[in-house]
This record gives structure tokens, C-alpha cells and sequence, in this order.
């Protein structure tokens, strides 16, 4: 049984990263569909890494600012759920901390496209904070998920500067 649950959730993952290639290969119609789909078949009590996921590359798709703001508050309420479940039992939970910075990243920049400026700089600090206890965590040496800390640090550094006149 455990197998099957596990073989399942890895079809999810499989179908949400189908979408992702097509959203980087710039079908961001096709991908905001299948994502929408998948969204509905998860439901509100579908697995929180796959929520989380799903969200935070559906927010990618969206044509209207507000709407983008929406999947990434999504996003960042499956991963706050996720991590106040279970973290240690859960087998992604790594996984889910290592979205922290994006995350925040993505809302900081959200909340700038709206002419928010205060709310973008909470979660660009955010952002950062999350980015320094991975690297306290040791996640910041070469593994799995050091080419991903590196462009999200650049990223960070970048929306930085650009919000250093406001």
C-alpha cells in the first residue's frame, strides 16, 4: 500500500514537472492548463509538497499581477503547512525549506509589480533570512540544490539593488 501511495505521488511530481518543461519551453497557456487541472485533482487535502509546487510554478503562468500574487500566497501557505505538520517525518521536508527563499523571493517581486514597496521589502528580507539558515544548515554546500541557492541568492541580490532608489 505504501508503495502505491508513494508510486502515485511520484506520477504527481512527474505530471507537475511535464507542465514545468512546458512552461520553460514557453507554452505558458498549456502549462497554466495542466496545472489547473492537476490543482483540482489534488484538492485542498492533497499532499503539501505537491500543492506547494504546483502553486509556486502555476503563480509563473499568470497573466495579471494579482493573480500571480495569489498562487505564490498559495504556494507559501501549502509550504507553511507542510513544515508545520510533519517536518521531520515528511521525506521532502528538505525539499521544502530549500523553497523558502524562491518563495519569498516571488512574493517580494509579486508585491513590488503591485507598487507595494513595504510589502515587497518584508519578504525580500524574508527571502534572504530563509537563504542564510540553509547555508547555516550546511545546505549551502555542493549538493543537490547548490546551482538552485546560487541563482535564487543572485535573484535576491538583484531585486535588492533594483529596490535600493525606492
Amino acid at each position: 500500500m505504501v508503495e502505491q501511495q508513494e508510486a502515485s505521488e511520484d506520477a504527481v511530481m512527474t505530471r507537475i514537472g511535464q507542465a514545468v518543461m512546458l512552461l520553460h519551453g514557453g507554452d505558458r497557456e498549456e502549462a497554466r492548463n495542466r496545472f489547473g487541472l492537476l490543482w483540482s485533482e489534488l484538492g485542498a487535502d492533497g499532499d503539501g509538497l505537491h500543492r506547494c509546487t504546483l502553486a509556486h510554478y502555476m503563480a509563473d503562468t499568470q497573466d495579471d499581477p494579482g493573480d500571480e500574487l495569489a498562487w505564490d500566497l498559495r504556494a507559501l501557505t501549502a509550504a507553511e503547512g507542510l513544515s508545520g505538520e510533519r517536518p521531520a517525518e515528511h521525506r521532502d521536508s528538505l525539499a521544502v525549506q530549500a523553497l523558502y527563499p524562491s518563495l519569498h523571493l516571488n512574493l517580494a517581486a509579486d508585491y513590488l509589480k503591485l507598487q507595494r514597496p513595504d510589502a515587497a521589502r518584508i519578504h525580500l528580507h524574508q527571502a534572504r533570512g530563509a537563504a542564510d539558515r540553509l547555508e547555516d544548515a550546511g545546505s549551502g554546500a555542493p549538493g543537490p540544490y547548490s546551482g538552485y541557492d546560487g541563482g535564487v541568492r543572485a535573484a535576491i541580490e538583484r531585486l535588492e539593488e533594483r529596490m535600493r532608489g525606492m
